[in-house]
């Protein structure tokens, strides 16, 4: 166990030096922002200090001095997640890699980008698009990090075609709680070379190391691309579509699912009501939304052709076809938005981010909508049914913030539990932080928590870096803010 040290003015002022006066914020200067990430729920908690890094040398002097000081230190992207993975639960600095946002460079002969951590997601995938190219993993906060989202191993909506973010990262330089900078990975797609110290390190939540370079693989951009709807009478109708759509070899890059309460909920925040409601008189209760990629609209149109057949003998209305590049634009935006269109409805929110086998997934479903009937809250649910990950929102207008949390906390005892019994895992892509710890213990058992929480002491004996997060459990806690 762990017994941090407070931040000494002398220590503030050699970390001060490090950045500059301009980069460093300190004592009341300290900015709220850093107190919580996406769902304050968890908890608000400021640090003592932060330093706006601008590189590896300015990481690897702050990490050496607050590692000699056993001062705790907790990593910061956008600030976007959705499980208090970056909030500084035990107090002491906060790095920020927000103004470490820029695009190296491209190696055009081996489909490469070498860029660091603060870039936005949004911004890399404009940039290799501008460049022919195109970043596969796509997921639904644009405004995320790299580096962040190579830490939780972000999935998305594309996952279903090309796969999560850690099949994307080759290389990356890293700099160790002790201040030591390292290179992990070469830029090569191949090795069977010892242990994968490189893909330890990513999805680790920031607890074993500061990811400072990264170099990612690109593919060349897909020529055409067409989106398709298919409205169900309810969501099992519309998730056990989606088995006959993997198997119609399509290859689809996407394949989303949604109930029709956010999909009007969207369409009223937004004024963008691209979804049909009412199909030849049948009202739609959820929606399979397909994206497709070709070369040339004869296999487009092949492709669409050989869904519309899989839609049909599955149940769908109809096969709404989503082509012009106006429309596409306004369909995805309304998917987007959904996460903010329930955090505007909402006063009270936590979520899920389960992922079960794809056949189970309307099962799923049916028992939590059932599981919060009883425990009086509101669940609001989307996600991606190519892979199996849901985004449940548990949601509350009503109920003091107490009496919520009790009522959630019932809830995914429960939830979690059927997600373990169906073989599922606590997170697809959101991560464990510090709120979902109980439920990832519970998932994988003994053995394998201690396993990491192993891990963790070898990279970081002293347990300064990102404490509290995923399998590492500190002496005492800061105060919440």
């Amino acid at each position: 166990m762990t017994s941090y040290n407070t931040l000494t003015p002398e220590i503030a002022e050699q970390l001060c030096s490090i950045v500059g006066e301009g980069r460093f914020q300190y004592g009341r200067a300290v900015r709220e922002e850093y107190s919580h990430d996406e769902m304050p729920i968890y908890g608000r908690f400021l640090p003592e200090a932060v330093c706006l890094v601008e590189s590896t040398e300015e990481v690897s002097a702050i990490l050496r001095l607050c590692y000699e000081y056993t001062i705790p230190v907790t990593v910061r992207g956008a600030g976007t997640g959705l499980v208090g993975g970056c909030v500084p639960i035990q107090g002491g600095i906060v790095i920020s890699t927000m103004r470490m946002n820029r695009i190296l460079s491209y190696d055009m002969n081996n489909l490469v980008v070498h860029t660091q951590p603060g870039v936005r997601l949004c911004d890399l995938a404009a940039d290799a698009l501008a460049h022919g190219l195109m970043y596969p993993p796509d997921p639904g906060e644009k405004t995320a990090t790299v580096g962040g989202n190579v830490s939780t191993n972000a999935g998305g909506m594309r996952a279903v075609k090309y796969g999560v973010t850690r099949d994307y990262v080759l290389a990356m330089t890293v700099v160790l709680p002790d201040g030591q900078i390292m290179k992990l990975g070469k830029t090569v797609c191949k090795t069977s070379s010892g242990y994968s110290l490189l893909h330890l390190m990513i999805g680790s939540e920031g607890t074993l190391g500061v990811i400072t370079e990264l170099t990612l693989k690109l593919i060349p951009k897909p020529r055409m691309d067409v989106s398709l709807i298919l409205p169900f009478e309810d969501i099992a109708k519309a998730i056990a579509s989606v088995p006959s759509i993997k198997l119609a070899n399509l290859d689809p890059q996407s394949i989303e699912f949604m109930e029709r309460d956010i999909v009007d909920s969207s369409a009223s925040f937004t004024g963008n009501a691209v979804f049909p409601t009412a199909i030849n008189g049948r009202e739609a209760g959820a929606y399979i939304l397909v994206t497709l990629v070709g070369d040339s609209e004869s296999e487009l149109a092949a492709k669409m052709d050989r869904l519309g057949e899989v839609a049909e003998r599955a149940g769908a209305y109809d096969t709404l076809v989503v082509w012009t590049d106006g429309l596409k634009k306004d369909v995805w935006a309304a998917r987007s938005a959904f996460l903010t269109v329930i955090e505007a409805e909402t006063k009270l929110l936590d979520e899920m981010d389960v992922v079960v086998p794809v056949d189970r997934i309307a099962e799923f479903l049916v028992y939590t909508h059932d599981e919060a009937e009883k425990q009086g809250v509101t669940v609001r649910s989307f996600g991606h049914a190519g892979d199996g990950n849901l985004h449940i929102y548990c949601c509350s207008n009503e109920l003091d913030e107490e009496e919520f949390k009790r009522r959630v906390k019932r809830l995914m005892d429960h939830c979690y539990a059927k997600c373990t019994e169906f073989e599922g895992q606590v997170s697809g892509e959101h991560s464990i932080g510090h709120a979902k710890k109980e439920y990832l213990r519970e998932s994988v058992g003994d053995t394998a928590y201690s396993l990491m929480s192993a891990i963790k002491r070898v990279f970081d004996p002293k347990g300064i870096l990102n404490p509290g997060k995923v399998c590492h459990d500190p002496e005492g806690g800061a105060a919440d803010a």
